[in-house]
């Protein structure tokens, strides 16, 4: 057990390797915080978010999604918005969504229309589509988005949202007006360019 006496020694260090500049300092720091209660651990967190290399920023707001606070949230949003590598920003929206679905949807959202970044979109769809608490008409409404991308990961992410929509209406509280736009959805999806689409089309309307 660490002595009470050790831990701002502790603390210290991580700070210390966290700020060196040195991503093979920098990394190990930050997932040690895991073991670090979130009110010590979120300062250092951010601290994370300054730094210059992008994995460092991504692994701090991946950490920030395990830390919550309020803090961490606006960092987030910060980061979600305005960081300029997009492994940070799709790093950045999948903890969003961890602080509740509810809250993070509009947010999440937004950046899906904003930003074309394919990562970024990958990530949202893949916080979102299988998440408990998402609803059926917000699911639609990002499938229909995800759609019209030019990439085709990205429109494969649609599609299996859509599956899964289209096999919601089999129970009892699936949507059917819903599940039934989704299947119209998947058939136009047969004529994609893309196989992968048109495989993942197949694949959710055999529902």
């Amino acid at each position: 057990m660490t002595n009470p006496s050790d831990v701002p020694a502790e603390l210290e260090a991580l700070r210390a390797a966290i700020a060196s500049g040195d991503p093979s300092r920098s990394m190990p720091a930050l997932a040690g915080l895991r073991e670090i209660p979130a009110e010590q651990a979120v300062p250092l967190l951010l601290l994370g978010l300054e730094q210059s290399a992008f994995m460092v920023r991504s692994l701090s707001c991946a950490g920030l999604g395990v830390k919550q606070s309020e803090a961490g949230w606006t960092a987030l949003l910060d980061a979600l918005k305005h960081d300029e590598d997009a492994n940070v920003r799709a790093e950045a929206a999948n903890s969003l969504v961890s602080y509740g679905l509810e809250r993070a949807w509009p947010v999440v959202l937004e950046a899906f229309r904003r930003d074309a970044q394919w990562l970024l979109r990958c990530s949202v769809l893949a916080a979102v589509a299988d998440h408990p608490a998402a609803r059926p008409a917000d699911l639609l409404e990002l499938a229909r988005l995800a759609l019209t991308d030019a990439d085709g990961t990205v429109r494969v992410g649609g599609a299996e949202i859509l599956t899964r929509l289209a096999r919601a209406a089999a129970s009892p509280s699936g949507d059917r007006a819903v599940a039934e736009e989704a299947r119209t959805l998947l058939q136009s999806l047969q004529q994609d360019g893309d196989h992968r689409v048109v495989a993942a089309a197949l694949n959710g309307l055999q529902a």
